[in-house]
């Protein structure tokens, strides 16, 4: 009787232990959220591939460029992060995550005090595996602002 109580309790460890690629996907998907809702660029970074690139950020550098002044203030209290649909490539070497995040802004930022306290977005990200078996986000771009198309173009044209 001990020992297939052994080999349920083993089984549920190694299960614990060893993620599989969707698990690994939807841990950076969300710690990338809540990187940004601590205003922490450090941790986005290390989220990030070194190829890197978006339709307005041509590099990793000029993200982390964007994002370190972007986050430089008090700007996010919540991020309430849901994932939509992912798909992983039949060879599991890259991934398409669709991410709906509904952004409540903090109290002191600008957003908040002359734009708007909540605001909804989804994106489109696409992650690639790494030699050493992790994923990372490859590109990330903007789909929609409060149901509204948008791009980082579009973003970037807002006066701050």
């Amino acid at each position: 009787m001990a020992i297939p109580l052994l080999i349920a309790v083993a089984a549920f460890g190694i299960d614990l232990i060893v993620q599989t690629d969707t698990e690994k996907i939807k841990a950076v998907i969300y710690a990338a959220s809540k990187a940004i809702e601590k205003e922490n660029p450090n941790a986005i970074e290390v989220l990030l591939s070194a190829d890197y690139h978006d339709t307005s950020h041509k590099t990793k550098q000029a993200l982390m460029g964007y994002c370190g002044a972007i986050l430089s203030e008090p700007l996010v209290e919540k991020n309430i992060t849901r994932i939509a649909s992912l798909e992983i490539s039949p060879d599991r070497l890259t991934a398409t995550a669709i991410v709906n995040i509904r952004i409540l802004f903090d109290k002191r930022s600008f957003v908040y005090q002359d734009y708007k306290q909540i605001m909804f977005t989804k994106m489109r990200l696409n992650l690639q595996k790494e030699k050493n078996d992790k994923w990372l986000i490859r590109q990330a771009e903007l789909l929609e602002i409060d149901m509204q198309p948008v791009s980082w173009n579009d973003i970037k044209q807002i006066n701050w």
